[in-house]
């Protein structure tokens, strides 16, 4: 395994999180300039991580320069791998350094336990939105954009951005871009992955100013809009608001948000062929429309659910039961659910079964391949339903040699099998999660950790959603765990945003051996 050619590449990963670290600190400096006192330590903190990034990744990079050969199948897996993990301790520690300069230090500070940062900054990276915060609008707005921002560079995925800035990737930029892809089968948009990964980005960055551009005409300020979108378009869900969206009550913002999000957990090779021209493809995109078919189906049972019944925001305010409110809360949740955003207007905990029954669902579908959501991916449910029609069939038909086909394409035996394989290994590690949940928070007896809790907490991060019921429903947030399930947890949206098995090819001893 060629590893000084992946500590080469984490290299630049460090310096390109310092950089962003230390624009930051910049940001917060100026505010401090301006009267905002409440800066002071956050600038320093921000500074400092920055710094931290920029020696440690120059020293590494210093040493790797002149490392050679390409990146193969390993080390793409490794570097994606470590990308995140080590990517989100640098990402975590204007958290802790900020707590340690702060007057506030102590057992009361959110960020006074490392896990705590460390988790908060997994949540941003791998665009979760799971929060260990119980009053958000206390943090300086620095802290809160250098939150919003590891939302944003997660979206996509940082490997991703280097694969389209960094030609000393070579051949091995395809590998990357295949292991850090969301998605059962990401194929490239264009011959040249670097030519791929620029598009894509260029069309994330559209869509992001075309998103705070909307969000200042609808009545958010300049920063609540750029933090909302980044979060938005990462389908991240990190708010600078403790009632989330909620606090804004505001149907013109609501909108523009549901927009936005139904957008960001689509396929984006999808609006690269619509910026080409090719608009009848889009429509014709067999995901795409189980996609509508999920979103639309979701939202009209939840919001019939909710008719006749007084909703609870998450502000706490209590609004009537009304035709418009029940339609517009139950589409902003399924539509936030469906895409593993996690913004929230209301406390769905309150609501009916059925309504609670349809969220979790859709938690484990997620968004489109492709897509920055999160989930199981629409595509995969898809070609199960598929294989579970055709062995029905089979059944009374045994002589019947039909293939499975998404659209026009035929599915081989391999991609079923590894889509088979996907689903079950993704139950499976739900299933551990919420065992191991339940099992570290109940051996404490000063904790009341009851199984919905803890299995929606296991597929809520699993997932990437964020928000899940009961204790860590839409109002609640996760600061009250233990450290071991805040590691458990940490392991499970990592294992979520790189989609099971580059995480889990490193706990193989032939992939350490070479065999």
């Amino acid at each position: 395994m060629n590893i000084l050619q992946v500590f080469r590449q984490l290299a630049l990963l460090l310096l390109v999180l310092a950089t962003v670290l230390l624009l930051t600190a910049a940001f917060s400096a100026l505010r401090l300039l301006l009267g905002h006192n409440i800066e002071t330590y956050a600038a320093e903190s921000l500074a400092i991580a920055g710094a931290i990034g920029a020696v440690v990744g120059g020293a590494l990079w210093a040493v790797t320069r002149h490392a050679t050969g390409v990146i193969g199948r390993r080390e793409a897996l490794l570097l994606v791998a470590l990308s995140w993990l080590i990517g989100a301790g640098l990402a975590a520690a204007p958290f802790r350094l900020w707590a340690a300069l702060s007057p506030r230090a102590g057992a009361d500070h959110p960020f006074a336990e490392s896990v705590n940062c460390y988790f908060e900054s997994m949540s941003g990276l791998t665009t979760t939105g799971a929060t260990i915060l119980s009053n958000i609008e206390g943090l300086p707005e620095s802290i809160l954009l250098w939150r919003a921002l590891t939302h944003w560079f997660g979206g996509l995925g940082i490997v991703v951005l280097f694969v389209a800035v960094l030609p000393s990737l070579g051949v091995g930029g395809k590998k990357l871009y295949r292991v850090e892809a969301p998605g059962p089968s990401p194929e490239g948009l264009s011959p040249q992955i670097r030519d791929t990964a620029r598009a894509l980005w260029y069309i994330y960055l559209g869509m992001t100013v075309a998103q705070i551009i909307a969000l200042c005409l609808a009545g958010m300020t300049w920063f609540d809009s750029a933090c909302h979108t980044f979060a938005t378009m990462a389908t991240g869900g990190f708010s600078t608001r403790n009632a989330s969206v909620g606090a804004y009550n505001s149907p013109v913002i609501d909108t523009i948000l549901i927009v936005f999000m139904f957008l960001a957990g689509m396929n984006f090779g999808l609006f690269y062929q619509g910026f080409k021209g090719r608009l009848s493809l889009i429509w014709r995109d067999t995901e795409l429309r189980f996609y509508c078919v999920l979103v639309g189906g979701g939202s009209a049972i939840v919001a019939y659910s909710l008719l006749g019944q007084p909703i609870t925001m998450t502000t706490g305010e209590q609004i009537p039961p009304s035709a418009v409110d029940a339609i517009r809360q139950g589409v902003f949740t399924t539509v936030s659910v469906q895409t593993t955003t996690g913004f929230c207007t209301s406390d769905f905990n309150l609501w009916p079964d059925v309504a609670k029954c349809v969220l979790v669902g859709l938690m484990f579908v997620g968004g489109c391949a492709g897509s920055t959501g999160g989930g199981i991916k629409v595509i995969r449910i898809w070609i199960m339903l598929k294989i579970l029609v055709a062995e029905i069939e089979r059944a009374f038909r045994p002589k019947v040699m039909r293939p499975v086909k998404v659209g026009d394409s035929a599915i081989d035996d391999d991609q079923k099998l590894s889509t088979l394989v996907f689903v079950m290994a993704a139950v499976l590690i739900f299933a551990v999660g919420s065992v191991s949940i339940l099992l570290l928070e109940n051996g404490h007896s000063d904790c009341d950790c009851d199984y919905v809790t803890a299995s929606t907490a296991s597929v809520a991060t699993l997932c990437t959603i964020g928000p899940g019921l009961n204790r860590v429903g839409a109002i609640e947030n996760y600061g009250w765990f233990t450290a071991a399930s805040k590691s458990v947890m940490c392991l499970l949206m990592v294992i979520g945003r790189l989609e099971i098995f580059a995480i889990a090819v490193l706990f193989t001893p032939r992939f350490w051996r070479g065999d």
